[in-house]
């Protein structure tokens, strides 16, 4: 079973030019942050893959690089993993894709999705949102920290809760149950400093 570091920042590249998103990476490294998510909806195929390449370029081999949606990227990119969503290739077929060395995620919204990541072949379970986010629109109902505990009940994988994660918040879903959270918005200024202080609060 893979251990989850306590933090999972998400590098949404809508919200960067190419420059920017590759020092917004570097400074989450230097502020601790070892498990990133490349992500990115509206791109197509050869910009996710050059963009991918380029953030595994630049960041120091200690980070774990995640790969969205996308198994055969992750593999093109060399990165460390892929996360899929409910509308996904299937964790099944990602599993042929990436093999046995690249960690495979998985979202879930409800006990039922938990459940069934729980018996497929996930490394971990994502599940949110916990809280209100503003990252995501037309997002699933909100779970709470209660969807959370539920969450940890169901499965003995890494758990990571996602969705309007803060500062503010980001202990309570710690003792909710999950192992990790993942953060979007609240590293987004200052990312060097955002990523110390969450791992200083996250423990």
């Amino acid at each position: 079973m893979i251990t989850l570091p306590r933090l999972y920042a998400i590098i949404d590249a809508e919200s960067f030019e190419v420059e920017r998103l590759l020092e917004f990476a570097i400074q989450l490294h230097r502020g601790g942050c070892r498990l990133m998510q490349y992500r990115n909806k509206s791109g197509n195929t050869r910009e996710m893959l050059s963009q991918a390449r380029e953030l595994r370029r630049v960041l120091d081999k200690s980070v774990r690089l995640i790969m969205n949606d996308r198994a055969d990227l992750a593999v093109a990119a060399q990165l460390g993993g892929v996360h899929l969503g409910q509308d996904d290739l299937s964790p099944e077929g990602a599993r042929k894709v990436i093999g046995l060395d690249l960690w495979l995620g998985v979202s879930t919204h409800n006990p039922e999705q938990v459940e069934a990541a729980n018996q497929s072949p996930a490394d971990y379970i994502a599940i949110g949102p916990a809280f209100e986010t503003s990252s995501k629109t037309g997002h699933d109902p909100v779970v709470g920290l209660e969807g959370v505990r539920r969450a940890r009940e169901l499965t003995v994988k890494p758990l990571v809760a996602i969705g309007g994660i803060t500062r503010a918040n980001c202990r309570s879903v710690i003792d909710a149950g999950a192992d990790c959270v993942a953060v979007i918005s609240d590293l987004s200024r200052d990312p060097s400093k955002s990523a110390e202080e969450f791992l200083r609060l996250l423990g």
